[in-house]
């Protein structure tokens, strides 16, 4: 076989996550400088983001009433002033960049698991299951009021995911039959959702899970944040650990066999861990979509395809990106505020076509 054959099986067979233009390796100091400087700005962005609303608010305001509650010395600030920065707009920026982080994260798995850079943490139908459960607990009163919404959005989505694997196991396991179990339960909860809201919800009901369904952080406090922090930590350590699988993954499933990999037990951990992490998220902030999709490709051009760098600089993008896109949804319109999902969205669209045609032209 000459030398251009040879190049050209190899292109053919690059997955599809992966830019031939991009480095395999980047040097360490540029990995560092990355995570540093990601993780500065990320810090930065959650500190102005908290000043900005209709109360005014400085950047110093806000590092004493965070050093105050963190038993750093004591606040000048009024009592309204410091409420408003530590019970309202700290926690909700704080899950802003959780979730972000962990939709980031979990896309990036799903996309190198599945060999599919269009897939995303709802393409196996978890925000679909969430919002039935969702539906069901605040419409149906289902648990007589001991079963908040989250709670309830929290089972949804393990029953969605639950179905997911049972289907693509008896059709085989193989990675287009998740995909296609996925896409089967997404649109299985998506009709139950909508009987549920149709049949039994007044309009004062329907009003407000249609926002959540769009994707909300308003009213979110402290428990949601320490619970989807330590979720997202849980899984971003697992997902590390499995960051050579991942490499080997991106190049097919016989690769990462030929390689000494557990294909079958390896895949069950990720999904179940992109699944826990996302219904935890969704529970908390609703459906937010696109996220997981856009950022993988973005944070992969920074650091190539290597998931030892990509996954932290990819939490970081997903975190610094969803912090502004909360602070816009809750500003632009102000007082009336804009759903998260409608924003990432009304940003997600065209970056799905700019990937689809990428795709489709190294296709």
């Amino acid at each position: 076989m000459s030398t251009d054959s040879r190049t050209a099986a190899k292109t053919a067979d690059a997955p599809p996550t992966a830019r031939p233009d991009v480095p395999a390796r980047i040097g360490a100091p540029v990995t560092v400088l990355l995570w540093g400087g990601g993780l500065l700005l990320l810090l930065a962005s959650v500190a102005v983001a908290v000043t900005i609303g209709p109360a005014r608010i400085s950047v110093p305001d806000v590092w004493s009433t965070v050093a105050a509650h963190l038993g750093f010395g004591a606040s000048d600030l009024s009592p309204i002033r410091d409420g408003i920065i530590w019970n309202l707009r700290m926690p909700r920026t704080l899950l802003a960049a959780v979730c972000g982080a962990g939709l980031a994260v979990c896309g990036t798995v799903m996309q190198s698991l599945l060999r599919n850079p269009l897939a995303d943490p709802f393409v196996l139908g978890v925000s679909s299951g969430a919002s039935t459960g969702a539906v069901v607990v605040v419409v149906l009163g289902v648990g007589g009021g001991a079963v908040s919404l989250s709670a309830g959005a929290f089972v949804g989505a393990l029953l969605s995911f639950a179905l997911v694997l049972l289907l693509s196991h008896t059709l085989g396991g193989s990675t287009d039959r998740v995909v296609l179990s996925g896409v089967a339960a997404m649109q299985l909860f998506s009709a139950l959702t909508s009987f549920v809201v149709m049949t039994s919800a007044d309009a004062e009901q329907t009003r407000g899970v249609l926002f959540w369904l769009l994707g909300s952080l308003s009213g979110v406090g402290w428990s949601e944040v320490a619970l989807c922090s330590a979720v997202l930590a849980v899984c971003l350590v697992v997902c590390l650990a499995h960051a050579r699988t991942l490499d080997a993954f991106a190049f097919g499933q016989d690769a990462a066999a030929a390689l000494g990999v557990n294909v079958a037990r390896t895949r069950i951990v990720l999904l179940c861990t992109t699944a826990l992490l996302t219904a935890a998220l969704v529970s908390a902030a609703g459906a937010i979509g696109f996220v997981g999709l856009v950022l993988p490709h973005a944070a992969r051009a920074l650091t190539g395809s290597g998931h030892r760098r990509l996954l932290p600089v990819t939490a970081l993008a997903g975190a610094i990106f969803l912090v502004w896109v909360d602070t816009l949804a809750r500003t632009v319109l102000d007082p009336q505020e804009v759903p998260v999902g409608v924003v990432t969205a009304l940003i997600g669209v065209p970056a799905f076509v700019l990937v689809l045609y990428r795709t489709r032209s190294t296709s």
